[in-house]
C-alpha cells in the first residue's frame, strides 16, 4: 500500500510539460523554407566587388576580395561542405547562374580565413536586453568511442563559445575562447559589441562574480539579473554610502520571497531562450569546428552566428502555451 501511495503522490506532483502552438505558422514556414534559397546568401553587391583592389604594397596582389573569400565560406557553412567540396559548389552554382568569376580554391579558403573581419548583421534598436550564456565547441581529438573506452587525453580540444542575444532570438554579441576561459571573463567583452542601451543583462550563476558585475554597472545596466549562489554574502553592509549593490538586492529579495518567486518576479526565466539559441546554433551547424588555428576557428564561429542571424531575420515562430 505504502508503494501504491507514493507513485500516486509523485504523479500528481509530476510537472506537465507546457505545449505551445504557433500563430503565425504560414509566415514561419516560409521562412524556414527561404533558409535553403540560394539568393539569400548570394549579395549582388559582394559580386561587385568579387575581385580585390589592388593593395599598393609590393609583390602579388590578392587576386579576391575579402568579401569574395566570406561569401564562399558561408556557402560551405550553410550547406555543410568542407573547404574542397565548397570549392566544388560554388565553381558549379556560378556556371548554372552563368556569372564569369573564378571561385576562390581550397587552400586560398584555408589561408585567407584567419585574416577576414566577420561583423555581425543586427538591426538597429535603442534599447535592449541581453541574455547571456556559453556552451562548448568539440575541435578536434579522438573519437567519442576511443573517449568512452579509453578517456580523455591532452590532445583532444573544446573551445567554449559565448553568446549574448536578445529575447526574441537575435544574436548581438558574440566570442569563442578557449575552455579554460570562465564566463565571467567575457562579459564585458560581449557588452563592448552592443551599442544600443542595454535595458537588463541576465545569467545564470557562473556569471555570479564581482567581474561581471563591474562591467555592467560601468555599462550602467540597472537591471542585472544574476541569481546569487545558494551561500552567497552581501557584498556591502546596508549602513555603506555608497549605492546599494544590484548583487545584494537580488540577495535580499531572495531570502524575502524564495528564489523561484525572485525569478518569477524579475522575468528571469527569459534566459531559457539562450538555450534555445544554443541548441539552434548546434542544430544547423553541428557541435564541432573544423579549423585547426583559434584565429580561423574564430572567423569561422562568427561566420555561423552571422548566417544564424540571417536566418533568424527572415522570421520567426510567434507562439503562445495552450492550457
Amino acid at each position: 500500500m505504502p508503494k501504491n501511495k507514493n507513485k500516486q503522490t509523485k504523479q500528481v506532483n509530476k510537472k506537465t510539460k507546457a505545449k505551445y502552438k504557433i500563430r503565425n505558422w504560414k509566415e514561419y514556414n516560409e521562412s524556414l523554407v527561404q533558409r535553403g534559397a540560394l539568393d539569400v546568401y548570394i549579395d549582388e553587391f559582394a559580386l561587385e566587388d568579387w575581385r580585390a583592389k589592388p593593395n599598393g604594397k609590393r609583390g602579388a596582389q590578392p587576386r579576391y576580395s575579402d568579401l569574395a573569400i566570406q561569401l564562399t565560406l558561408q556557402f560551405g557553412k550553410v550547406f555543410h561542405q568542407k573547404l574542397r567540396q565548397t570549392e566544388g559548389l560554388v565553381k558549379s552554382l556560378f556556371k548554372l547562374m552563368n556569372i564569369g568569376l573564378e571561385v576562390p580554391d581550397h587552400s586560398t579558403l584555408s589561408r585567407r580565413i584567419e585574416n577576414i573581419t566577420i561583423n555581425l548583421p543586427k538591426s538597429k534598436r535603442e534599447k535592449v536586453i541581453l541574455v547571456a550564456d556559453s556552451s562548448g565547441l568539440k575541435v578536434y581529438g579522438e573519437g567519442e568511442w576511443k573517449v568512452r573506452k579509453h578517456g580523455w587525453s591532452k590532445h583532444r580540444t573544446w573551445r567554449k563559445m559565448h553568446l549574448a542575444i536578445t529575447p526574441d532570438g537575435e544574436i548581438r554579441a558574440a566570442e569563442l575562447t578557449g575552455n579554460n576561459m570562465a564566463d565571467c571573463d567575457v562579459v564585458d567583452s560581449l557588452l563592448k559589441q552592443e551599442e544600443a542601451e542595454i535595458e537588463a543583462f541576465i545569467g545564470d550563476g557562473g556569471y555570479d562574480r564581482k567581474k561581471a558585475y563591474n562591467a555592467c554597472q560601468n555599462r550602467k545596466i540597472k537591471k542585472i539579473l544574476i541569481p546569487p549562489q545558494k551561500n552567497a554574502k552581501i557584498f556591502q553592509h546596508g549602513n555603506s554610502k555608497n549605492e546599494p549593490h544590484p548583487r545584494d538586492e537580488n540577495l535580499r529579495q531572495i531570502k524575502k520571497i524564495t528564489r523561484k518567486k525572485w525569478k518569477e518576479q524579475t522575468g528571469y526565466h527569459v534566459r531559457s531562450l539562450s538555450e534555445t539559441a544554443m541548441f539552434r546554433f548546434k542544430t544547423i551547424f553541428g557541435d564541432r569546428l573544423n579549423s585547426r588555428k583559434l584565429k580561423s576557428q574564430k572567423t569561422e564561429f562568427l561566420l555561423s552566428i552571422s548566417i544564424l542571424n540571417k536566418m533568424t531575420s527572415l522570421g520567426m515562430p510567434d507562439s503562445y502555451a495552450v492550457n
